[in-house]
């Protein structure tokens, strides 16, 4: 799974105990941070046991189903043995029984190593997971308080999700110990998250307790940019078949940007600063159900304007129709969105952790502007934008937050017309 997924939910098992399982065909689906994806095999037997039942949180790396084989049909499959990272190869001259068991898992990304300082937690004789014992450092809670959650993982454990609660539930009793509790009352309507509005809640939540907000605003002349796109759309649409769009002009503008500002192009991990090599962009993206979901376009700065235009019309296609990987919403370093779709002048967006920072790009309106010339000033009809940006305060100053979207606006005005797509 990808670099920032630690664990996956179970959502339906495609096999039961006692199923006849072939190598690819998949055993049981999972949901990960927005997108749904299968686990398919890597052996060909019979299902033998299921470790996890359905809304079971399961770690990276957990042993979620047994497989029994027959070595006799599996004698090129590689295992990589979780223990020594090295690969395994069956072959005829090893002496090995006719029959084993094979483990079926979340591949691992081993990123929760951060026990140190948890001693008091790691002494408990309730399991908790590493990202749970993180959690609770953390948030100051103390061995008493972890052993009293109540946790809804198996065996009782407690996942991300249970003490992710707790912690709010703190919250809320403290802001609100002076104030009756609101209760529903007779014709209010009562709507229950679903599995990705919970996921958007706890993010964004999250993302507002850890980063400073800050924001900076400028408006852009995007004339230009609107005739260039004019005089192409229709032969890219017809060469193409596929819709020129202003997404990808404004992602160039935002790339060429983030290399002028790598700052921007960094994560905060431990306090401190990593600054990416890979400028992967993330572009939020509205789907049906009114949720929002945010693929990736990887190693961007290496397309050119139609490169970009086709992994925008694609992943965007595929994030609406529920059809994208895990890896393709993960890993990224810098986030746009495009609040000018639903006609908002200009939005403030939550930073999407753990990146620093993130730029929305409003309506674009004909608006009377002051347009200098030699010969004076006068006023003429142009259409402009605002470009409205969110970063961390915590590592980035006022001055390169605002420089940085006030480059980007350079790069949009400065539209190089006789360009080609």
């Amino acid at each position: 799974m990808g670099e920032s997924i630690a664990e996956a939910t179970i959502t339906n098992w495609l096999k039961e105990v006692g199923d006849t399982v072939e190598i690819d065909e998949s055993i049981v689906e999972i949901a990960t941070d927005k997108v749904d994806s299968d686990v398919p095999s890597e052996f060909q037997g019979k299902l033998v046991k299921k470790n996890f039942e359905v809304n079971d949180v399961v770690k990276v790396g957990e042993v979620i189903a047994e497989i029994e084989t027959d070595l006799k049909d599996n004698e090129d499959t590689k295992i990589m043995s979780q223990e020594t990272d090295k690969e395994l190869i069956i072959d005829d001259k090893r002496k090995i029984a006719s029959e084993e068991i094979k483990t079926v898992s979340i591949p691992s990304m081993d990123l929760l190593k951060n026990d140190k300082d948890n001693s008091e937690i790691n002494k408990s004789d309730k399991f908790f997971s590493p990202l749970v014992k993180n959690i609770a450092k953390k948030e100051n809670i103390n061995q008493e308080e972890l052993n009293s959650i109540i946790g809804s993982g198996k065996e009782g454990r407690v996942t991300k999700q249970d003490i992710l609660n707790y912690v709010d539930s703190k919250l809320t009793k403290s802001d609100h110990s002076h104030v009756n509790e609101s209760k529903p009352l007779v014709g209010d309507q009562i709507i229950e998250l679903d599995r990705m509005g919970k996921i958007i809640f706890d993010h964004m939540s999250n993302s507002k307790k850890i980063s400073a907000h800050v924001q900076s605003f400028v408006e852009v002349d995007v004339t230009n940019l609107w005739e260039w796109r004019d005089r192409f759309k229709d032969s890219f649409l017809e060469k193409e078949g596929q819709k020129l769009t202003f997404t990808p002009l404004f992602l160039d503008a935002v790339i060429k940007s983030l290399k002028d500002y790598p700052i921007l192009n960094s994560s905060i991990i431990d306090e401190k600063i990593i600054i990416k090599r890979s400028i992967n962009i993330g572009m939020a993206t509205a789907i049906e159900n009114g949720n929002l979901i945010v693929p990736v376009i990887k190693n961007a700065d290496h397309l050119n304007l139609k490169g970009l235009t086709l992994a925008v019309n694609d992943l965007g296609n595929r994030a609406r129709s529920n059809s994208l990987k895990p890896e393709e919403i993960s890993d990224g370093t810098y986030t746009v969105t495009n609040v000018g779709n639903f006609g908002s002048i200009m939005g403030t967006p939550i930073i999407n952790q753990p990146q620093v920072g993130i730029i929305a790009i409003g309506v674009i309106r004909k608006t009377p502007s002051v347009i200098e010339t030699n010969n004076g000033d006068f006023i003429g009809i142009r259409k402009k934008l605002i470009l409205s940006h969110t970063y961390d305060h915590r590592i980035i100053n006022g001055s390169i937050g605002g420089s940085f979207v006030k480059r980007v606006a350079e790069y949009l005005e400065d539209w190089d017309m006789n360009q080609i797509i």
